[in-house]
């Protein structure tokens, strides 16, 4: 197999959005927007949560991480994109490319596995409020992460390495706006079974392990919840869980919708997988900064007061 390396075409041709092409540049501002927002909504975020120490709790330390997440997800996908759109930069390297497959893919699993922490920390704080401290250290905290950032490295390693062992003689033409895993897998000209097979996989065992366990945190919230005596009660537990419920809807919902077009949807226009694609890597990150900024009133009132100093000072 060592001599098929000699095979493997030395770039691929990324089209962007197939059908759209005449559009790219009017395409790329609302991309340039989201990226824009994504950076300076996330930055405000890490900023505010660094300064602010009553925020220095487990719940924002999560939410810094997946700040974090979110800043280097979107740069590794928006870039390109507007390279594509604005200045008719399709030809990636294939090194290159299978390397912005690794980094999307892993740091959307590391995205949901945030998203768990998160509901593990509401599920605490609600269900068992009294070892609230004792259970969610920073040491703790960092554990997690560190285990979430492991368990998406060690999935996701395989499909660059299996990638590598096909044969790609003459098909170049990605019809995709970024190198993702299918879309590089089908260039292969040979038997892609075991990609396929390993692909769907990882998807199916991330989401419902996932979502599994996100599911039985809320039912165990809402349990807990109900058993509350004080209307006033109820209102204050779920209200810091709104922003979370918002944020998995958000990073989810696309995320299905995008997965069942590229493997059942014969018939939905390339063009509208292509833009739910997109939408599932950009809007999550956007949205996560806002909805945190709006529901979170610590975080709202230190912004506030950042902004309100600041006009002062002029």
């Amino acid at each position: 197999m060592a001599g098929n390396a000699t095979h493997h075409i030395a770039s691929f041709f990324l089209v962007g959005i197939p059908g759209l092409e005449n559009f790219h540049c009017w395409i790329g501002i609302p991309v340039c927007l989201l990226f824009a927002l994504t950076l300076l909504g996330n930055s405000i975020i890490l900023t505010t949560v660094k300064l602010e120490p009553s925020l220095h709790q487990p719940m924002y330390f999560f939410l810094c991480m997946l700040a974090m997440n979110d800043m280097c997800l979107t740069c590794s996908t928006a870039l390109k994109m507007l390279g594509i759109f604005w200045f008719d930069e399709h030809w990636i390297n294939f090194d290159a490319c299978l390397t912005q497959m690794f980094f999307i893919h892993t740091l959307c699993i590391m995205e949901s596995a945030i998203l768990v922490a998160m509901a593990f920390d509401r599920f605490v704080a609600i269900c068992i409020p009294l070892h609230y401290t004792s259970i969610l250290t920073t040491p703790m905290v960092i554990k997690i992460g560190l285990v979430g950032l492991s368990r998406a490295i060690l999935m996701i390693m395989p499909c660059p390495l299996l990638i590598k062992r096909l044969l790609y003689y003459t098909k170049y033409v990605i019809h995709h706006a970024y190198c993702e895993h299918m879309a590089v897998v089908k260039m292969a000209s040979g038997n892609t079974q075991v990609n396929r097979i390993y692909g769907i996989l990882v998807a199916l065992s991330v989401t419902i392990f996932d979502l599994g366990l996100i599911v039985t945190s809320y039912i165990k919230i809402l349990q807990a919840v109900f058993r509350l005596s004080s209307q006033n009660a109820r209102s204050k537990a779920l209200g810091t869980c709104v922003a979370h419920v918002c944020t998995i809807l958000a990073f989810y919902t696309p995320a299905l919708f995008s997965f069942l077009t590229h493997r059942f949807g014969k018939n939905v226009p390339a063009s509208i997988h292509i833009i739910f694609a997109i939408l599932y890597l950009l809007v999550s990150p956007t949205v996560n900064p806002l909805v945190y900024g709006a529901k979170t009133k610590q975080i709202r009132d230190r912004v506030v007061s950042l902004l309100f100093s600041q006009k002062q000072k002029f």
